[in-house]
């Protein structure tokens, strides 16, 4: 029965690989405009047979999932995200034996994932429209969870071919473009709330994009309107520095080859240890606890402990402590009131603590902790220089640094996201973290692996 399993495993659908073994730089670059564009038409193609929705309620997921709900790949990278993160704590926790070191290991483990999102594609379609998360018309309910399965698999061949033909992974590309693209319509957007063209009527019709708003400011001289908008722009680039400068922030455990004396190198311990996951995570819980609230409401016909809803947004319960607004504006306007000072308050600490728990979770499950990592520094041939080679000295000496490191980069990274979401950034705490990260590591990969066969100004550029 197990030979069966595995034979299903490893002849299941895939994208073929290159038969190259390093593809060049423009290669990439035309593989990964491709799916750019067909992620972009693919999001702007509207579900057919959905019924009037409140979609603002999914502004948060739509952000961590790199989609436009409403569109068929409302999905958008959810369900490969999820069957990762289960199946790499199941393995790393010693539940699943599985050695993902070694080919046949490799390989297993990738069936098992395909497995998982294939059912979790059509879990969270069946969940969305029967649950009423995305409404469909009466009688169409089917064919609107068709549609969602249809573009959950589009999105996992396009990661695919993004892994083996482009720049990075589909899952980090489509996150990258959700946020490029909110950010730019933060700046630019033409169409006011109401649906109207502001350029058509520049006086009278206010525009959504902070540039235009700061112009239209001017000119129609409203000055509260005008700072308002700088404050966004203005926040947002500070978030975006922050993180940069924390993102080089590393301890380096400096190591040498037991083999080869005198050639030493250093072992890099990020600040933000758990990288952005854990803020990730906390994002997705209050945008999950939002969503249930309002559909629980909507069943019950009345609020919940969880909270009340109008219009998407949560105005009571335990849903609006944890949420956010933006404090700032209503300082410069002089609205600001003692509910919105304790909500930020809530957020805040909410988010500070459990991207704290949840960074110390991750880490001691997915085979980031101490241990682990002193055991593959060993299995390396490495040693600290000075101390008996011995698996036990080496974890005592990793405990220094890998525990404190995940707790206050945990702490560190649910505070910028926090201040993001307070302080009116154009898009949410969470989007500018995961954009920068995102940016930063494929800068990193393409330096290092396209550092000679980049065009010249590309590569002057790139550093």
């Amino acid at each position: 029965m197990a030979l069966d399993i595995r034979a299903i495993l490893y002849n299941l659908p895939e994208v073929k690989r290159p038969v190259e073994k390093k593809l060049s730089f423009n290669v990439k670059l035309k593989w990964t405009i491709i799916i750019l564009v067909a992620f972009f038409v693919l999001a702007n193609i509207s579900l057919y047979g959905l019924a009037q929705n409140a979609l603002e309620r999914f502004e948060y997921l739509a952000l961590i999932l790199g989609t436009d709900f409403g569109s068929v790949i409302s999905l958008g990278v959810g369900p490969i995200v999820t069957a990762s993160i289960i199946l790499q704590l199941l393995v790393g926790s010693g539940i699943l034996n599985i050695d993902t070191k070694t080919p046949e290991g490799k390989r297993y483990f990738q069936g098992l994932q395909k497995i998982a999102v294939l059912f979790f594609i059509i879990f969270e379609a069946m969940v969305f429209v029967l649950m009423g998360g995305l409404q469909a018309v009466p009688g169409y309910a089917g064919i609107v969870i068709l549609q969602l399965i249809f573009g959950g698999i589009a999105i996992v061949m396009m990661d695919e071919v993004t892994q083996k033909w482009g720049f990075g992974s589909g899952v980090s590309l489509f996150i990258l473009a959700g946020v490029a693209w909110r950010l730019f319509t933060g700046l630019f957007q033409f169409i006011s709330p109401a649906g109207e063209n502001c350029l058509t009527n520049f006086s009278n019709v206010p525009c959504a994009g902070n540039i235009l708003i700061i112009i239209q400011s001017v000119i129609n001289g409203a000055p509260r309107e005008a700072l308002s908008a700088v404050f966004a722009i203005a926040v947002t680039a500070l978030i975006f520095l922050l993180v940069v400068w924390a993102q080089n922030l590393k301890v380096e455990i400096p190591l040498s080859y037991d083999r080869l004396r005198g050639y030493n190198i250093k072992w890099p311990l990020a600040f933000f240890y758990a990288s952005v996951l854990p803020v990730i995570l906390v994002s997705a819980l209050a945008a999950n606890l939002q969503l249930f609230g309002t559909l629980i409401e909507n069943w019950l016909g009345h609020p919940t402990f969880l909270g009340g809803f109008s219009q998407g947004q949560a105005i009571s319960g335990l849903a609006f402590w944890l949420s956010s607004s933006n404090v700032l504006e209503a300082i410069i306007r002089g609205s600001v009131t003692n509910a919105q000072i304790i909500q930020a308050f809530t957020h805040t600490i909410f988010y500070m603590a459990f991207a704290a728990i949840f960074a110390v979770f991750w880490v001691k499950t997915s085979g980031m902790d101490e241990s682990s990592q002193a055991k593959n520094i060993l299995s390396s041939g490495l040693q600290i220089p000075g101390f008996r080679k011995d698996e036990r000295v080496l974890e005592s000496i990793l405990k220094r640094y890998i525990m404190p490191l995940t707790i206050m980069g945990g702490l560190a990274i649910g505070l910028l996201a926090a201040i993001a979401d307070l302080l009116g950034a154009l898009t949410s705490g969470t989007a500018i973290l995961l954009a920068v990260m995102i940016m930063y590591q494929l800068y990193q990969n393409v330096a290092q692996q396209h550092a000679m066969d980049m065009h010249p100004t590309l590569r002057k550029f790139m550093g």
